[in-house]
């Protein structure tokens, strides 16, 4: 299937943007050419956990609750077309800056909102799926899919790596061992990666969009995921994450905020530690096939800053400097080109 119009990249999908023409739009029960946006999923490394196969099934809970969220208008399968929701992404307007409380009190809303879409109707669960309040069994869950499916899964293809900037391998099972004893908090539904890329202003609101990587778990590691992947500084933290709180209790959620002082620091720490084995394999896989020196500089840096950030919360010893990191990205990028140049050779 051939597709042309306006690209949008992400992680996961590529998205084109379609002008719907009258007869598909009344097809499909939308507005006469009106846009669409046709995702399409990226044969990336897995590293997020993601329980719903198909975005569209969250989506038509969501869409019913949350009405600004995008509905998906046709499920292909392998590929979904989606209603399009047109304003600049806060990644185009804010970058990095400072985020102001206006906009951080409308965030806060949106979780108390999301927080009201009913469990009953949502998709369901894989079978083994944490139980409702069980939090440390639900941090658990996600420690093992980083170890098994994100670090084990990839040793055969980065181990070597891993090993050079000196991540160890035992690194997931230490932090496991050092966070228990959480609070018992009700789940539910959690978008999971609420960050600048994902929201769409539209009038001085926030759309937040692509619901790919939701799941049904602790509302805190909602917050924490979404304090992490916004850039706040610490006290954009401190103002966000009492916002969230006063937005909870005003909402009768006043639940979902037990033992917010002690485990929401557990669900951050968690963030950097998983974080540090996607941010080392994508500074790898963004090598060109023939990278120059500041190529290299360039990865070796984003790989010191994920080592930095995930230092503390998987009490590494030593971290890599960065001549040290770039030695090590030298030799695993010269041997992955002489693999990729045998197995041509071969085939």
């Amino acid at each position: 299937m051939r597709v042309s119009g306006k690209v949008l990249m992400g992680h996961h999908n590529t998205n084109y943007v379609l002008p719907l023409g009258i007869g598909l739009a009344l097809l499909l029960g939308t507005v006469p050419f009106a846009r669409g946006k046709l995702r399409v999923p990226l044969g990336a490394v897995e590293v997020v956990p993601r329980i719903w196969p198909r975005e569209a099934d969250v989506l038509r809970v969501v869409s019913r609750h949350l009405r600004e969220v995008p509905r998906c208008l046709a499920d292909f399968g392998d590929r979904s077309l989606h209603a399009y929701r047109k304003g600049r992404t806060l990644s185009d307007e804010n970058p990095d800056g400072d985020v102001d409380e206006g906009l951080m009190r409308l965030f806060a809303e949106f979780f108390a909102r999301t927080a009201r879409v009913p469990v009953a109707e949502l998709p369901p669960r894989p079978d083994g799926w944490p139980g409702d309040g069980d939090s440390e069994g639900f941090l658990h869950w996600l420690v093992d899919f980083t170890e098994t499916r994100v670090h084990r899964a990839n040793r055969e293809r980065f181990g070597s790596l891993f090993d050079d900037v000196l991540i160890p391998e035992d690194a997931m099972a230490a932090f496991e061992r050092s966070h228990t004893g959480l609070t018992s908090r009700p789940f539910r539904l959690l978008h999971t990666d609420v960050h600048r890329a994902n929201v769409v202003m539209r009038k001085g609101r926030p759309i937040v969009i692509d619901w790919e990587l939701a799941i049904y778990g602790d509302p805190l590691h909602e917050l924490a995921t979404h304090l992490v992947r916004m850039g706040y500084g610490k006290q954009e933290r401190d103002r966000m994450t009492a916002l969230w709180a006063e937005a909870m209790q005003r909402a009768g959620h006043g639940e979902l905020t037990a033992g917010l002082d002690d485990d929401l620091p557990v669900y951050v720490a968690f963030e950097y530690a998983q974080s540090v084995f996607p941010d080392v394999m994508r500074a790898a896989l963004g090598l060109p096939e023939q990278p120059d020196d500041e190529e290299f500089r360039e990865a070796g840096r984003r790989i010191c800053v994920a080592i930095g950030l995930a230092r503390e919360p998987l009490q590494l010893m030593d971290v890599p400097d960065l001549d040290c990191t770039v030695k090590a990205l030298r030799k695993w990028h010269d041997r992955n080109v002489a693999a990729r140049t045998l197995d041509g050779a071969s085939g």
